[in-house]
C-alpha cells in the first residue's frame, strides 16, 4: 500500500523505536508492548507492522506468529489492537480502515495465515463502530460466555469527590474504615515493590488453592525488561509495616488496566484492598488517565469479586466480537481441527479455562 502517501512498513522497525512509538497513541496498552510479546511469545514469534502517511505513523500492531507445521502456513494472533488513535486527536476511520487492509493484505493474502484480532473495544463505544466499519470484510466470531471478555470500565473524567460519592455505599464505607485502620501505601514500579507483591500472592495462593492461568514470575519478567513510562504499577500496602495486600496495575495511553491482586487475612480485616484501590484512583487522576478497566469480571465463578468490583459503579461492558480472516483453506482447517482436538482431549470445562487463558492474557 503506497498510494495516497500511505506506506506499510513490516519488521522494520527496532525494539527501542517500537516503545517510543507507542507514546504516540491513546489506545497503546500494556499487551502492545514489545516486552510482553517477547518474553509471553518469544522475539522469533513476533512481527511488527507500522502504517505512515507522509512519513507519520498513524497506526500500529504487534502480533504473534504461530506456524504449527513445517509448511508456511498458521496463525496471526493480534492482541488488543491494532493501535490507531493519535493522542489528541478524533478517531479517523480512514485511518482504522487502512490498518485493517494493510493486517489483511500482509497476513492474509502474503502469509496465507488464519488472522485472528482480540480488538481492544466495547460494544457501544465509538471505537467498536469505527472498528465494525474498517474491518468489515472481517468475519466476527459469535460471542459466547466462554470468548467474550466482561469487565466494568471507570470513567475517571469526573472529579475525585464525585468519583467517591458514586461509590457504591457499602464500598465508600469499607474504604472509609480503611482509612481509619492507620494502613500506609507503598507505591512504586521498581523490582522491589513487585517481589513484595509476588510474596502476597503466594501466600494467598496457598492459603485459597485457587486455580489460575495468571504467572506471576512472567509478569515479573516483564517489569523487569520493559521501558521505564510502560512499567505496571504496584502498591502494596502495609498494617503496622507489615504487608497485608497488593496491588498491579498497566497504564497507558488513556486507560489503565487492573492486572493482578493479592490480600492477606489480615489484609482482608484491615480492608487494605479498598484504599489501594483509591490510591491507585487518585494517581490515575492526576496523570490525567481517563477511562480505569477493574480486569475482568465473571459473575457466576468469581461472584466475590465480581461484587468487590461493582462497587466502584463503573459501566458492565464486553468487548466486541473476536475478527477473524483467511484465505487458506489449509490454515483455517488447522485452527478448526485444533480447537475440535481441544475440545475432545480437554471437555469443555478445560477448554473454557483454555480460551480465557488466551483471550485475557495472550
Amino acid at each position: 500500500m503506497q498510494n495516497h502517501g500511505w506506506q506499510v512498513e513490516v519488521d522494520r522497525v527496532a525494539q527501542a523505536e517500537w516503545e517510543e512509538m507507542l507514546e504516540l497513541f491513546s489506545d497503546a496498552n500494556f499487551y502492545q508492548t514489545w516486552s510482553y510479546g517477547r518474553v509471553r511469545w518469544g522475539s522469533k514469534n513476533l512481527s511488527h507492522l507500522v502504517l505512515k502517511r507522509n512519513g507519520e505513523v498513524l497506526a500500529m500492531a504487534q502480533l504473534r506468529i504461530v506456524r504449527p507445521t513445517i509448511l508456511k502456513l498458521g496463525v496471526a494472533y493480534l492482541r488488543w489492537g491494532p493501535l490507531f488513535e493519535r493522542r489528541g486527536r478524533p478517531i479517523n476511520l480512514e485511518v482504522a480502515s487502512n490498518i485493517a487492509q494493510a493486517l489483511e493484505e500482509e497476513y492474509v493474502r502474503k502469509r496465507r495465515l488464519f488472522l485472528r484480532i482480540l480488538p481492544n473495544a466495547f460494544v457501544g463505544s465509538v471505537r467498536a463502530e469505527v472498528m465494525r466499519s474498517a474491518f468489515s470484510c472481517f468475519r466476527g466470531e459469535p460471542s459466547t460466555a466462554d470468548n467474550t471478555y466482561r469487565t466494568f470500565v471507570l470513567d475517571l473524567s469526573p472529579s475525585l469527590e464525585d468519583l467517591r460519592k458514586s461509590l457504591d455505599r457499602k464500598w465508600r464505607n469499607q474504604l472509609t474504615r480503611a482509612e481509619k485502620n492507620d494502613l500506609k501505601v507503598i507505591a512504586g514500579n521498581g523490582p522491589e515493590e513487585y517481589k513484595i507483591f509476588c510474596q502476597l500472592y503466594w501466600n494467598m495462593r496457598n492459603r485459597k488453592t485457587f486455580e489460575t492461568t495468571v504467572d506471576v514470575k512472567e509478569f515479573g519478567r516483564i517489569q523487569d525488561e520493559i521501558d521505564e513510562p510502560h512499567r505496571m504499577r504496584v502498591l502494596i500496602c502495609e498494617d503496622k509495616g507489615v504487608p497485608v495486600a497488593g496491588l498491579v496495575a498497566s497504564a497507558m495511553g488513556d486507560s489503565a488496566i487492573y492486572m493482578l491482586g493479592a490480600t492477606s487475612d489480615k489484609g482482608l480485616n484491615s480492608k487494605g484492598a479498598y484504599l489501594l484501590h483509591w490510591t491507585l484512583i487518585q494517581w490515575l487522576k492526576a496523570n490525567r488517565v481517563r477511562w480505569y478497566d477493574l480486569g475482568g469480571i465473571d459473575p457466576e465463578g468469581n461472584p466475590g469479586v465480581y461484587h468487590f468490583k461493582k462497587g466502584f459503579s463503573g459501566a458492565d461492558v464486553c468487548q466486541i466480537s473476536l475478527l477473524v480472516a483467511c484465505n487458506s483453506t489449509i490454515s483455517s482447517g488447522i485452527i478448526k481441527a485444533g480447537l475440535a482436538m481441544q475440545r475432545t482431549l480437554r471437555g469443555p470445562l478445560n477448554l473454557t479455562r483454555s480460551f480465557k487463558q488466551f483471550a485475557t492474557r495472550n
